[in-house]
Protein backbone atom coordinates (compact mmCIF):
# COMPACT_ATOMS: atom_id res chain seq x y z
CA UNK A 1 0.00 0.00 0.00
CA UNK A 2 1.26 3.51 -1.08
CA UNK A 3 1.87 6.11 1.46
CA UNK A 4 0.56 9.30 0.81
CA UNK A 5 1.74 12.54 1.97
CA UNK A 6 0.14 15.75 3.15
CA UNK A 7 1.76 17.35 0.27
CA UNK A 8 -0.33 14.94 -1.64
CA UNK A 9 -3.80 15.16 0.16
CA UNK A 10 -3.39 18.96 0.05
CA UNK A 11 -2.70 19.13 -3.98
CA UNK A 12 -5.88 16.86 -4.57
CA UNK A 13 -8.20 18.48 -2.14
CA UNK A 14 -7.26 21.63 -4.25
CA UNK A 15 -7.98 20.09 -7.69
CA UNK A 16 -11.20 18.70 -6.34
CA UNK A 17 -11.89 21.81 -5.31
CA UNK A 18 -10.99 23.63 -8.59
CA UNK A 19 -13.09 21.21 -10.25
CA UNK A 20 -16.13 20.78 -8.14
CA UNK A 21 -16.65 24.63 -6.62
CA UNK A 22 -17.18 25.21 -2.65
CA UNK A 23 -20.66 25.32 -3.65
CA UNK A 24 -21.33 21.70 -4.73
CA UNK A 25 -18.82 20.89 -2.43
CA UNK A 26 -20.81 21.96 0.34
CA UNK A 27 -23.78 20.64 -1.16
CA UNK A 28 -22.37 17.23 -1.32
CA UNK A 29 -21.27 17.28 2.59
CA UNK A 30 -24.99 18.09 3.18
CA UNK A 31 -26.21 15.43 1.78
CA UNK A 32 -24.08 12.76 2.28
CA UNK A 33 -24.59 13.73 6.23
CA UNK A 34 -27.91 14.03 5.96
CA UNK A 35 -27.69 10.39 4.51
CA UNK A 36 -25.59 9.09 7.37
CA UNK A 37 -27.86 10.27 9.75
CA UNK A 38 -31.13 8.43 8.02
CA UNK A 39 -28.88 5.67 8.13
CA UNK A 40 -28.45 5.54 11.68
CA UNK A 41 -31.64 6.04 12.72
CA UNK A 42 -32.82 3.19 10.78
CA UNK A 43 -30.79 0.76 12.43
CA UNK A 44 -31.67 2.16 15.64
CA UNK A 45 -35.40 1.26 14.93
CA UNK A 46 -34.67 -1.83 13.70
CA UNK A 47 -32.19 -2.70 16.59
CA UNK A 48 -34.97 -1.18 19.12
CA UNK A 49 -37.99 -3.92 17.35
CA UNK A 50 -39.75 -1.23 15.14
CA UNK A 51 -40.00 -2.07 11.85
Amino acid sequence: MANISVWQLLIIAVIVILLFGTKKLSRFGEDLGTSVKGFKRAIEDKSNGKP
